[in-house]
């Protein structure tokens, strides 16, 4: 591809982290929404877990097969696509009658949402190939990320009150229309120069590992953890993710590119980015409850609420990239680390009357350490790996941040219920189980943060590349 002037790359950038923008967003603009949708529909606590959970679990499912998709076919006429599918499936959210046809259009929203992070990605890395220009690049969209997923109760809020809870779903569909507008004029059309061949059972193994494991965690706390639906869940999760470990080595282009997981900062990014956004996902479903369903606030006065995290984490991110850029990724990695665990343990004292300014100040901490991470854990996944595979590279990661969201709401909800605090009076101290694991995944983000960037781990990244590059091409031994 030629390369494009500095004002047409940023413009491309711009565009791409509109998609972003609408992804994310929709990842937590719910969050602020669901006592308005328990009222309406009558939910429980585990269908609330379903409304976050099955958006999230369908995009982790299929951001590897929408990365190696787009390297085939075009990353444009990918990301276009998804454009159209993600805004039909946000019209659908908005005039569904009932909860289960609400769960259904968040699944097709999802599907249209796999197709434009990581291609939007892969577009990013193929339009700025210097490689600190990228490092910027990716601070700003990580910025976005951050931006993204916590001005999304805030906005959320403020829809719910005024106009309603559909709104939340409405407003995806302009935004959606003029990214898909913006996209066909201004994107440029690239392809992998080696594409990689598709993978159908290395794909249902992994649908079949996220959506078996997440209902067991989720329905166990409500039909038993002997029952036979959860035992069932929790044999197939298993059977899924041995057959994964066995078949995918074997392949010549397999759908999760074990040779990536040689680098050690590309496998310490995502665990990392799981950690992380697990420590997210639950943080925001248990305060959202907490400050309507224990305070009383209002939906608005919620999303107000939790705006020094949003604030917190749009200073932070762009910081975080222009570290990355300059002193690389140790330095944020252990910022994120010591906000994380700092804000998660000042909850584990969490009550009914917690005073609401000790309450700003967690949210501040917690916006700032969760702003910090995306930049190194998405500089790390791409870094090193060829620009033919960016696609599969940046799918990669951008899955574990899908299913580190989506384990999270399901690990914190099931523990909140499960330790009697179905939303009421006792929900606070429920929680608090639920702090002290998200304590320990900020240390786990400190402990990889230095173990993945000093020379050993760059010495791993030089071992790896030969064997990444050779790998769409050339079958490891043993392949069929």
């Amino acid at each position: 591809m030629t390369a494009l002037p500095r004002s047409r790359r940023y413009l491309v950038l711009a565009i791409c982290c509109s998609s972003l923008l609408l992804v994310s967003m929709d990842t937590t603009i719910v969050n602020v929404a669901l006592p308005a949708i328990r009222a309406d529909f009558g939910a429980s606590l585990a269908d609330l877990q379903w409304t976050i959970d099955a958006y999230t679990l369908v995009l982790a499912s299929l951001l590897l097969l929408s990365g190696s998709t787009a390297d085939r076919i075009g990353r444009r006429r990918t990301f276009q696509t998804g454009l159209v599918v993600f805004t039909l499936g946000s019209l659908l959210c908005s005039v569904a009658p009932g909860l289960g046809w609400l769960v259904a259009a968040r699944v097709l929203q999802a599907v249209g949402g796999s197709m434009l992070n990581p291609v939007a990605m892969s577009i990013i890395t193929t339009v700025f190939p210097d490689p600190r220009e990228r490092a910027r690049a990716i601070g700003i969209w990580a910025g976005v990320v951050g931006l993204a997923l916590a001005l999304g109760p805030v906005v959320g809020g403020l829809l719910t009150e005024t106009i309603g809870w559909r709104a939340n779903f409405w407003i995806n569909v302009p935004l959606g229309v003029a990214a898909l507008v913006l996209a066909a004029v201004f994107v440029p059309e690239s392809r992998a120069a080696r594409p990689r061949r598709l993978d159908p059972v290395g794909q249902v193994l992994v649908v079949a590992a996220l959506l078996t494991l997440t209902t067991a965690i989720i329905e166990g706390p409500r039909r038993g953890w002997t029952s036979p639906l959860v035992l069932g869940a929790v044999a197939v999760a298993v059977g899924a993710v041995a057959g994964l470990a066995r078949y995918e080595p074997r392949r010549r282009d397999p759908l999760l590119q074990v040779e990536f997981f040689r680098s050690a900062p590309f496998t310490g990014a995502v665990v990392t980015a799981v950690a992380v956004f697990a420590t997210f996902g639950g943080f925001l479903f248990l305060n959202t409850l907490y400050l309507q369903e224990v305070r009383g606030f209002s939906p608005l006065d919620a999303g107000l609420a939790t705006l020094p995290l949003a604030l917190a984490a749009l200073v932070a991110a762009p910081l975080s990239g222009r570290l990355v850029a300059s002193r690389g990724a140790r330095t944020p990695y252990l910022l994120a680390a010591v906000g994380l665990t700092a804000a998660t343990l000042a909850l584990t004292a969490l009550s009914a009357s917690t005073p609401l300014p000790y309450l700003l100040v967690v949210y501040l901490v917690f916006g700032a350490g969760f702003g910090m991470a995306n930049s190194p854990v998405t500089n790390a996944a791409v870094s090193g790996m060829p620009r033919e595979q960016a696609g599969v590279a940046a799918a990669t990661a951008s899955t574990s941040r899908q299913v580190g969201s989506a384990l999270g709401v399901a690990v914190a909800g099931s523990i909140a219920g499960a330790s009697g605090g179905a939303i009421g009076a006792g929900f606070p101290a429920a929680t608090h189980p639920v702090w002290w694991i998200a304590a320990a995944c900020g240390l786990l983000v400190g402990v990889l943060g230095v173990a993945t960037t000093g020379r050993w781990a760059r010495g791993t990244v030089e071992r790896a590349a030969p064997l990444v590059d050779a790998a769409p091409g050339t079958a490891p031994t043993g392949a069929r």
